[in-house]
């Protein structure tokens, strides 16, 4: 009895440890990992989405690829949201379109964001304890939105030269970028999204650190990231893909006449 009980003792505890070390391991595999690219991201993304949206019967069952497109849109935030937006467009047999959002920039970090400003002029995000910790001025603040809703505005011209509007009333939105470091562009775009009264909002991206996401968590009715690291082992998106080369206006204006 004592030696099956030590038997029993010793396999549970090896048991306990291999649970441990998987734990471990799949947090580290996280941690660690790259995207190819962002067609890559946007192919694992539009299965989690598939899986997710069937599961949660949010996707209804029809048969009929009209009737889906006329249900969901994907809305990619342009420039490097459109390749993954239109990946999972295609994946989900699902309409797609693009939104125009630009960042508001620290002054002292050109890397960092202290909100964004989409192209209508109207909806703006400005991360307060961003510019209350750094001291950043309202003259600043204001000169730099005004300079980004015009260039909002140019590339709006760019890509929509025929004055087309995105259709979000009473449909399921997935917004999507390649990715979020403070959430200020997303968090801007998302209520933009919200003005235009849609069915459901669902936030997809590839990675955004832990804090980030929960921060996004307010903005939608759903988000799906694919990986979260803590902030301690992130530092920008681009860390996480192989392959992050700039997406160019001409990559954006072809997804959009191929869709068209």
């Amino acid at each position: 009895m004592f030696k099956k009980a030590k038997t029993f003792a010793i396999v549970s505890g090896s048991l306990i440890v291999a649970g441990v070390f998987a734990i471990i391991n799949f947090t580290i595999l996280k941690l660690q990992l790259k995207f190819k690219d962002r067609e890559s991201a946007g192919n694992i993304l539009a299965e989690i989405l598939k899986s997710k949206l069937n599961k949660n019967t949010i996707e209804r069952d029809v048969d009929d690829k009209k009737e889906r497109q006329n249900d969901i849109i994907v809305l990619g935030i342009a420039r490097g949201g459109v390749i993954i937006a239109d990946v999972i467009a295609r994946k989900l047999s699902a309409d797609f379109d693009i939104v125009i959002a630009r960042r508001v920039i620290d002054p002292e970090n050109r890397e960092q964001a202290i909100g964004a400003v989409m192209g209508d002029g109207t909806t703006t995000y400005i991360n307060p304890k961003c510019v209350n910790e750094l001291q950043i001025s309202n003259e600043y603040i204001e000169k730099e939105t005004s300079e980004e809703i015009k260039e909002a505005e140019r590339r709006t011209e760019i890509y929509r030269k025929t004055g087309s509007k995105c259709k979000i009333k009473s449909r399921i939105v997935i917004l999507v970028d390649d990715g979020a470091a403070t959430g200020a562009t997303i968090i801007a775009a998302a209520r933009w999204v919200r003005k235009q009264e849609p069915k459901r909002l669902i936030i997809a991206l590839p990675v955004a650190p832990r804090q980030t996401v929960n921060l996004l968590k307010k903005e939608a009715d759903d988000i799906e990231v694919i990986t979260s690291p803590s902030l301690s082992h992130f530092r920008f998106v681009e860390q996480f893909y192989q392959n992050f080369h700039p997406v160019t206006d001409e990559q954006v204006i072809e997804i959009l006449q191929k869709r068209n």
